[in-house]
């Protein structure tokens, strides 16, 4: 067992390389594994772009995991357990695997269902994890907005199409971060309104990264927004 490599789950922060913590960096360093997540085959993931500076091409063993987007059962716990099962493999080994995620990995991340399987088909792996900056502390910075102050009410709520839901989230706190607003924004605008609180919204795609873009309120009507996009509403 004493052989075996370690499982880490590293939190590469918002999308800025810079943004990455000291021990994130060491980890890296040390891993001759780098595990990610990849939507398809061949395309690099928004967290191994974050850590491409730090990795010398050749040095490191980039073990690209394919975790497809769909809602269909069957399809992905076979795709997740051959990612477990190949993770698996080098930890068998003896190589330390860093599986990267953006933000921090125990937060809506991709390495949670990672570790739990991981948990599940072989105990015997140790896990750690090495927190991140999440997008929202990124956006708090970019946008120069405090989130929480004194006894400050803050949520950090994925967005859906459930009208009540969200004007209720707003209602009921100081600040709201909707994460996975990209789809709903048009209910987004309709409930901001609603409240009269249009302008104490902000939206942000790919937040810190060389690819960010900040959003006025009045562009974001029938707007094809990336993933990567959230916003964050101030009262």
């Amino acid at each position: 067992m004493s052989n075996y490599g370690t499982l880490y789950g590293l939190g590469v922060g918002p999308g800025d390389p810079e943004l990455i913590t000291v021990k994130a960096f060491r980890v890296i360093q040390e891993s001759p594994v780098i595990a990610y997540p990849r939507k398809r085959k061949g395309s690099k993931s928004y967290a191994q772009r974050i850590v491409d500076v730090y990795i010398r091409p050749g040095e490191k063993e980039m073990l690209g995991l394919v975790f497809p987007m769909t809602k269909n059962q069957e399809i992905l716990d076979k795709k997740w357990n051959i990612a477990v099962e190949l993770v698996y493999e080098k930890i068998q080994e003896g190589k330390d695997v860093a599986f990267v995620t953006e933000g921090d990995p125990l937060l809506y991340s991709t390495f949670i269902h990672m570790m739990k399987l991981m948990q599940e088909l072989h105990p015997e792996v140790e896990i750690k994890t090495v927190p991140g900056i999440s997008s929202f502390n990124g956006s708090a910075s970019r946008l120069g907005i405090a989130l929480a102050d004194g006894d400050d009410h803050v949520a950090i709520i994925p967005a859906t199409d459930d009208y009540g839901a969200m004007k209720k989230a707003i209602e009921d706190h100081d600040a709201v971060v909707f994460i996975k607003v990209a789809k709903v924004m048009d209910l987004m605008i309709r409930v901001l309104k609603d409240l009269n609180l249009f302008d104490k919204a902000s939206v942000v795609t790919k937040v810190t990264s060389d690819e960010e873009v900040i959003w006025s309120m009045d562009e974001l009507e029938d707007v094809e927004l990336e993933y990567l996009t959230l916003m964050v509403v101030r009262k």
